[in-house]
């Protein structure tokens, strides 16, 4: 089995998002490996871009921080590697906008991801009618599929059975950012998605609370958490310490369910 296969073994599984760069690249990848040693079971990076339109606030902020501190897509990939080196064995899937990525040049991107380490993209802004180049290039790394409330249903069957390595079901529509209670249609949402693959369902969007995770762990394959995780290593005097509470108590959560 592949990594992503491995993580997938033991449902649900606990995926915390962090950008790359912030607070301070340094401070970023000692964040992301406190987050795998305690925890996390797969982690979305976050390569920043200066037009984040599928983010809120505060991931918003973050990266923003992290392009005035001179991230680059070059740099963090260099990072991911250093992850690597250091050990980290968890499955890390790479979240970036495509106008970056077109920068860098398709082949050179995904050589480049490929040999630091990653698992996969997310490109929220590249869809399935768009990727046929993308996903040729990538070969055997996954581009995962966003699905969300206002997907039609044709359109859903579509992208959920050609998914490859897991489906990203926003569970709210809107930006990434903590709600202050779940969708009461989730669970119909993600039997909706069910019906037409084999793929594990992950829901990211509004997840703040590790109660909050629990309750969607016990629907869902894996809980995706950005903005809560973003605010709270961001505003600690001590992030890496944070950063190894915050995924010791969303991972306990979800061994309850």
């Amino acid at each position: 089995m592949n990594r992503l296969e491995t993580a997938f073994a033991s449902k649900p599984i606990f995926m915390p998002y962090f950008p790359l760069g912030y607070p301070n690249l340094e401070t970023s990848v000692d964040v992301i490996e406190a987050l795998a040693q305690n925890g996390a079971d797969l982690i979305e990076i976050g390569l920043s871009f200066s037009d984040p339109l599928a983010d809120g606030p505060v991931i918003q902020h973050a990266t923003q921080m992290a392009l005035e501190k001179g991230i680059t897509v070059k740099k963090s990939l260099a990072a991911l590697k250093e992850l690597r080196t250091r050990g980290v064995e968890i499955p890390l899937i790479l979240m970036g906008y495509y106008n970056p990525i077109l920068a860098y040049g398709l082949k050179e991107f995904i050589r480049a991801a490929s040999d630091s380490g990653a698992d996969g993209f997310i490109i929220p802004d590249l869809p399935l009618e768009e990727a046929a180049e993308f996903t040729a290039l990538a070969g055997d790394l996954p581009l995962i599929q966003m699905l969300a409330p206002t997907t039609p249903d044709e359109r859903m069957e579509t992208i959920a059975r050609r998914a490859q390595g897991f489906i990203y079901l926003v569970s709210v529509t809107g930006v990434t950012g903590e709600r202050a209670a779940l969708s009461a249609g989730l669970g119909e949402l993600i039997a909706r998605v069910r019906q037409h693959t084999a793929a594990p369902v992950c829901v990211g969007f509004g997840i703040g609370t590790p109660q909050q995770a629990q309750q969607v762990g016990a629907l869902a394959d894996g809980v995706i958490v950005g903005s809560a995780c973003v605010k709270a290593i961001g505003a600690s005097k001590n992030p890496v310490q944070t950063a190894r509470q915050f995924a010791a108590e969303f991972h306990q959560a979800l061994q309850k369910t």
